[in-house]
């Protein structure tokens, strides 16, 4: 070969590496320069929030004024955060508005849940398949999610209030209902204000109207004996320690996750040389502790978020038996329940809270046909348009559906005696943690190819013992009538329900034909059904 072809061919080889390693460069700069842009974001709404709290209080400034201040500190953020991308933040609520004015309560539930969510499915298609498939540059689609779970919820909850009889509705359908519809201001600030429009988390309508609105309320609460309701007068409680503690949980998690998770990465799962050597205990003991690696990110987040809402005087839920403050009202995770639960039940009433009742209210109560497997479908859309999420949350229904066959036909027989229980919890706690970590490794890798080599390595062990476990532990019968749709009621549903029920206690009076009395015994009356 002439050595001039050979210098072409090295000099082509050269310009192509360069090219390559370029862009591989702005990649990894651009993803860590989103997730700064977050954290720095972030940090800067917690300061914010604080200010909010001190300068524009309800006992200060108008609510006019605390919507503007909270939708352009929003917007500002989300301009920063994602540049004009977070044109999308405004035009999905638009729409959105625009489709609630002109369609009427009747129907707008169904076409604003269509459009938001359709709206959605499309960004998340162009950021994916067009732009950057893998990575998160520019990963405005995370916000959208937010906004979409907003716009349905609040069009559902519409209604609920202006359309639906009020018998027809359920205890938190009737509690949730808002009764006048909202101006584009309020709708603006709900959806895209400071505090929850980077990370959330979701929260109702009337209870944010009610901290902007500075409104006082009566909490009521059950004595010790059960018999008696105290009655507290909160206008104004301190977040400061609750802010604390979920600022020191956000550093612990940071610092695991840039320490432990880097170590410990998820695709060595499916690393040749690992699933040929490693023994099977050890290979279902890395994928245990290479999953619990991954949460911490997701505690950072949503308990940071958490801590922004407080800071601005909202999320608080009311007092324990013991008087003491609890600012939970819209936390999205319980983590000691996260990691020491026992079964599938306790992980998903523990984990994405928000989003687990948003599925429950938007689709699992109102499915007409088969619930679990429409709620975990909208699931999957709703999280994206990777592959992976959708073998998830497929895999998802076979594991809910047998933990729930084996909790009903087998539990009651091991909790007559304590050390037999505690044998029976310490059991079931590293069944569900195998079974947690099986099911969402498809969820970590995304594609199609790298989650099925997991699964066929696996020999595909637990769907096909889920599938033996539901034939020789069918489901119990359900009763007719509103007892059956209550006794397959999901695994998030009931028990948290029933505890927002009890312990929310922001109650708005949107509502001009309901008195805050009347409010308070609704939510009362709702727990007592």
């Amino acid at each position: 070969m002439a050595e001039p072809e050979v210098l072409q061919i090295a000099n082509s080889v050269w310009i192509f590496l360069l090219i390559f390693n370029t862009q591989v460069c702005e990649n990894f700069f651009l993803f860590f320069f989103m997730q700064v842009n977050f954290v720095v974001c972030q940090l800067f709404a917690l300061l914010a929030a604080i200010w909010f709290r001190t300068y524009l209080h309800s006992s200060k400034t108008s609510p006019f004024v605390r919507h503007v201040v909270a939708t352009l500190l929003g917007l500002y953020l989300a301009l920063f955060c994602f540049g004009w991308y977070a044109l999308h933040f405004v035009i999905q609520s638009g729409i959105s508005y625009y489709i609630m004015i002109i369609i009427g309560v009747e129907n707008m539930h169904k076409y604003c849940f269509v459009f938001a969510l359709g709206y959605l499915t499309v960004c998340q298609i162009t950021r994916v398949y067009i732009f950057d498939y893998g990575q998160y540059s520019a990963d405005f689609s995370g916000p959208m999610m937010i906004i979409t779970q907003k716009i349905t919820s609040l069009a559902f909850e519409i209604h609920d209030g202006m359309f639906r009889k009020n018998e027809d509705l359920t205890p938190s359908q009737r509690c949730l209902a808002v009764r006048r519809m909202p101006s584009l201001l309020e709708y603006l600030s709900y959806n895209c204000n400071f505090m929850g429009i980077l990370a959330g988390p979701l929260c109702s309508y009337k209870d944010y109207i009610t901290f902007i609105e500075g409104r006082s309320y009566q909490l009521q609460q059950s004595e010790a004996n059960g018999k008696e309701d105290t009655k507290y007068e909160q206008t104004d409680p301190s977040p400061n320690i609750a802010v604390a503690q979920k600022l020191l949980i956000c550093g612990l998690s940071l610092l695991f996750h840039m320490t432990i998770t880097k170590t410990l990465p998820v695709e060595y799962n499916i690393d040749d040389n690992f699933r040929a050597t490693a023994s099977w205990p050890i290979r279902f003991f890395y994928l245990y502790v290479s999953l619990m690696a991954a949460r911490p990110k997701y505690y950072f987040a949503w308990t940071l978020a958490d801590a922004i809402n407080n800071a601005a005087g909202f999320g608080f839920r009311g007092y324990d038996k013991n008087g003491v403050t609890r600012w939970d009202l819209i936390s999205n995770l319980r983590i000691q329940q996260i990691e020491f639960s026992t079964s599938f039940k306790m992980f998903l009433d523990n984990w994405n809270i928000q989003t687990a009742l948003w599925l429950k209210r938007v689709c699992y109560e109102r499915a007409t046909f088969s619930p679990t497997i429409q709620t975990f479908i909208l699931s999957a859309i709703w999280h994206g348009v990777y592959p992976g999420y959708y073998l998830t949350f497929l895999t998802g229904v076979l594991m809910t559906l047998a933990a729930r066959a084996i909790r009903n036909n087998i539990r009651h027989y091991f909790v007559e005696s304590p050390a037999v229980k505690l044998c029976y919890d310490i059991i079931t706690w590293m069944a569900t943690q195998v079974a947690i970590s099986y099911t969402v490794v498809p969820f970590v890798l995304l594609s199609v190819k790298p989650s099925f080599t997991f699964y066929s390595s696996c020999y595909f062990c637990l769907h096909i013992a889920s599938i033996l476990v539901l034939l020789v532990f069918p489901l119990k019968r359900t009763q007719k009538g509103s007892k059956k749709h209550e006794s397959v009621q999901p695994v998030w549903s009931k028990k948290l329900e029933e505890e927002n029920l009890l312990q929310k206690n922001s109650y708005s009076t949107t509502n001009n034909s309901f008195s805050q009395k009347q409010e308070i015994t609704c939510r009362y009356q709702a727990l007592k059904q």
